[in-house]
Order: structure tokens, then sequence, then C-alpha cells
């Protein structure tokens, strides 16, 4: 962080986090540091030329489920794997000093709660999930991983790279071996109990995440680029209350405008500092 040009509003973060009341917004780049690499930044699945699987593609295309769930089950056994970093231990510390009063995630992989942060909302879901798509049943990754590994004994393929979605590139003669499962409750497809691109957010998380904004002091922002309106949002819904804002990302956000202060750094390094005494 180039701390002597934004020590000035690095102070006036720590005064706003202060007064306490803030509802967080957080987004990929808070997990980075994790291993979960994001969409948009320097090195992020966009550059690499992921695409990752739409909302249509996973209800029309039997074959692109196999193939999501053929890539996602390699994939779980590294992004099971991540662990909280500084900036959720942080954000968790806060939370229990009484001064951030709830995370709205736009992330999929439980740290926050890892970290031990109590009032979260997944926006997005939880990849630790699953959901059939015809009854509804719900079951845990875990117990799908190990089914998907008993189907697939001879499936030996790993990966050292995942994308934000939990999912790896695999040689194509591993996808066409691939056995899938089924819901244990009606034989029926399972999906990730995640928002794919194209699927709308549950309208009860977007209510509540619309409460919590209004009855903050503040909003912080962590780590997005705000470039999905999904998030993006509740940062305009705090502009028009009046609401003070401050992003701190690595990069522009499609929201700087409206930023009542503007941290360009390190989001590990920022939201350490807002917990030393």
């Amino acid at each position: 962080m180039t701390a002597t040009l934004q020590q000035p509003a690095l102070a006036t973060l720590q005064r706003l986090v202060g007064q306490g009341d803030v509802v967080v917004l957080t987004g990929a780049g808070c997990s980075t540091a994790s291993g979960i690499p994001d969409y948009r930044g320097p090195n992020g699945a966009f550059t690499r030329g992921h695409k990752p699987m739409t909302f249509q593609q996973f209800l029309r295309d039997a074959d692109g489920r196999r193939r999501y769930w053929a890539r996602g089950h390699v994939g779980w056994a590294r992004f099971s794997q991540a662990r909280a970093n500084a900036a959720h231990l942080a954000l968790a510390e806060l939370e229990r000093r009484g001064l951030v009063r709830g995370i709205i995630t736009q992330n999929v992989d439980g740290l926050h709660q890892a970290a031990g942060s109590r009032a979260v909302i997944d926006l997005h879901g939880r990849l630790d999930r699953v959901m059939c798509l015809q009854c509804s049943a719900v079951e845990s990754r875990t117990s799908v991983h190990e089914r998907l590994t008993h189907a697939n004994p001879h499936l030996t393929t790993s990966s050292d790279t995942i994308n934000p979605d939990g999912d790896t590139d695999i040689p194509d003669e591993v996808l066409a071996e691939f056995a899938m499962v089924a819901c244990l409750n009606c034989e029926g497809d399972l999906k990730p109990d995640v928002v794919y691109f194209g699927e709308s957010v549950p309208v009860e998380r977007v209510e509540q995440a619309y409460s919590w904004v209004n009855d903050a002091r503040s909003v912080v922002v962590v780590g997005s680029s705000l470039t999905v309106y999904s998030g993006r949002r509740f940062v305009i819904h705090a502009e028009r209350n009046a609401k003070p804002i401050a992003i701190v990302n690595a990069g522009v956000t499609r929201a700087d405008e409206l930023a009542t202060i503007r941290i360009d750094a390190d989001v590990c390094d920022v939201l350490k500092l807002l917990t030393e005494d």
C-alpha cells in the first residue's frame, strides 16, 4: 500500500469504522489471498480465457452439467482446502468488537464464517452445499464429493489451479469417462447451491441485504470491482440514502464516483490496520 499517499483516507476509514453500525460488502478480492482467484483481476479467470457456466447452460445442457461436475469434482479437493486470510479474520474481529453489524458477501467460499463472522448474507449462495433441481433437497458438497469419488474409482486426475467457481480444467478423456451421481431423494439432477451467471439472487436475500443497508451508519466495500449489478445495487442504494461509502479494492471499481473514501490497496493490509489498537 502506498501509505504516504493514502494515510488521510485510511485515517478517515478508521474513524468511519470506529463509529460502528458498518455493513461490509465483500467480493472476490477478499479471498484471493486464500488462493481462490477472482474473475476480473490481473490474474483473474477471465484473463486466462475461463468462461463460467451460465444458469441457462446448466439447465438445458446435460453434457454441460456433466462437464461441470467432472471439473468441479477435481477442483473441489483444492477449493475445500482454502483457509480464511487476514482480511476475513479482521472483519470477524471488527464484528466481535461490535463495529461491523453484518457482511454481505458475493463470494461462495464460506470463508467469512470460517473466520468467525456470524452475521453473513451469502448473496450468491455457498459452494459447500448442493441442491436438487427437481425436489430442492439439500446435500453437503462433502457428501456429494464422496459419492462421486466412489462412482469414479479410477479418476486420479488432480489440479494445482482452480477457478473462482471451484472447478478446474481436466483432459477430455477424463471427462468422457466421468460417472455422475443423482439426488438421493428423487434421483434428480444436482446443482451447487450457488447463483450462476444469468440466474437471479433469491428475493429474500436481496430484501435482507437492503434492510441491512437501511439500518447501517455506513457501507464499506472490500475487494470488489462492483462490475456486477448484483452487488453494486447496494452501494447505489446507500448513496441514494446519504450513507457514507468506503471502497477498499486493488484497482478501479464501477462505483468509485459514489465513494466517500476510496483506498486502492491490498485489502489484507488495510483491514489489518483497522484492528490494530
